[in-house]
């Protein structure tokens, strides 16, 4: 796939040394698809929505997408929300709170409230078509659609700019991914000029690139449509009795033959694929997480050019307690946030999240242990992730014999062992006090 990236520079600089481009994001609303289930993360979705899972510490899923808008000079944000929505909706009054709607910037959250109908949302695309009211009400000139389930750093007003410069009606963020993954996704074939000729969602046999039989065109979830055929596109697909009303099902492939549509792939300056993670498996969050462990990871949280911004609850800095040769507090290639106490514990390539407290003579290698998790002395755990607010007893060992974890907790393909309050007896906790502390 070759992209022609000086003419990419020289459109990004004319929009962005220019009032035009202000404009242009100006008059662009964002819609961000955070309604769903996520089924597949098991437990952790239990009382959660998907993007109101903690991730890399101190985040929420969410999070990405809306700081991707941020820093991208996106500043008027719409968020549908449906699944279990309360965690969902207290993080984004918490952290996203600061935008001024006298400028006319704002992130407003808008629950499924059967507008149009007496139900819920049929699909993706049935959840913009019920909401129709409020965007034409904004008057945008072009929406942006994203799925708030995916973690990667993105500069969307680039996309946008190419969406305008070509003259698409709808324009499809894609990325290479593996052939053997690209089940799991909308797969599409482009020509030269990254029109998209064929797009098929959830293949059973995905289509591989010419040049690359291993990989996959897959797509982002991320859509760009001109407001004018957004509405027409959306009327019709619910005038449609057999339709699933979803965008990748239905509104991307019905329109490639007589519309334009094109794809805009999100890779490096040297081609390869960007950093861009779907976490919805336990394993894929899994690795996500891990991933950040790295010396130099794929995604970087420190950037001061493109901060990641969240809700911070008020934690005094996390402390290392104990130097003795039994047992020394201490934590080696490892994310340790805010309100942590390692009480002589050592913790090795894991992800601790705040407010957790770790005894002495415990070893946590692989994990990621999130917030208000208490664990106790002596324990060993390995390659888990502990949902929140447990309270792992004393001696307790995990991720060492899978047939024994098998019994009490969930295992996943990979061999992560998910480990959550109800699955460790705390049923009083779990059912009650986990349930408002999301």
């Amino acid at each position: 796939m070759s992209i022609n990236y000086q003419q990419q520079a020289k459109n990004y600089r004319y929009y962005t040394d220019s009032n035009v481009g202000s404009e242009i994001t100006r008059r662009t609303l964002v819609v961000v698809l955070a309604g769903g289930a996520g089924s597949r993360l098991m437990g952790l979705t239990r009382w959660r929505a998907k993007p109101a899972v903690p991730i890399g510490g101190k985040y929420r899923i969410i999070d990405f997408a809306l700081s991707n808008c941020v820093n991208s000079g996106l500043r008027r944000i719409s968020v549908l929300t449906q699944y279990k929505s309360h965690s969902l909706i207290r993080h984004l009054q918490r952290a996203w709170g600061f935008m001024r709607a006298e400028i006319g910037e704002f992130v407003e959250i808008i629950p499924a409230q059967q507008r149009i109908a007496a139900e819920w949302y049929r699909g993706t695309a049935d959840a913009l078509y019920q909401n129709i009211d409020i965007i034409r009400r904004h008057a945008p000139d072009n929406v942006i659609v994203l799925g708030g389930d995916h973690v990667y750093t993105m500069d969307y007003s680039k996309m946008l700019y190419e969406h305008v410069i070509s003259g698409a009606d709808l324009t499809v963020g894609c990325i290479e991914v593996p052939r053997k993954d690209a089940t799991e996704f909308g797969v599409m074939a482009i020509d030269e000029k990254f029109r998209i000729t064929d797009f098929s969602e959830k293949p059973s046999d995905p289509a591989p690139l010419p040049d690359k039989p291993d990989k996959s065109l897959a797509s982002m979830g991320i859509y760009i449509f001109t407001t004018a055929y957004l509405y027409a596109s959306l009327i019709a697909d619910a005038e449609n009795p057999d339709s699933s009303h979803d965008f990748g099902k239905n509104i991307v492939p019905s329109s490639i033959p007589h519309s334009a549509v094109y794809a805009y792939p999100f890779v490096k300056k040297d081609g390869s694929p960007a950093y861009w993670r779907d976490v919805g498996s336990v394993d894929s969050y899994y690795r996500a997480n891990i991933e950040l462990c790295d010396v130099e990871p794929e995604l970087n949280l420190y950037s001061r050019t493109w901060p990641i911004w969240t809700y911070q609850t008020q934690h005094p800095p996390a402390k290392f307690i104990f130097d003795d040769d039994s047992a020394r507090g201490q934590a080696i290639d490892s994310l340790v946030s805010g309100g942590c106490i390692l009480s002589g514990a050592t913790v090795k390539r894991s992800v601790i999240f705040f407010a957790t407290q770790i005894e002495r003579g415990s070893v946590i290698r692989d994990s990621v242990i999130l917030p208000k998790v208490h664990i106790g002395k002596n324990c060993r755990i390995t390659r888990a992730i502990i949902d929140k607010a447990c309270v792992i007893q004393d001696d307790t060992v995990i991720g060492e014999d899978p047939e024994q974890d098998r019994q009490r907790f969930h295992v996943t393909e990979e061999g992560v062992v998910l480990v959550t309050p109800s699955m460790l007896g705390q049923h009083l906790y779990s059912e009650e006090q986990e349930a408002m502390s999301v």
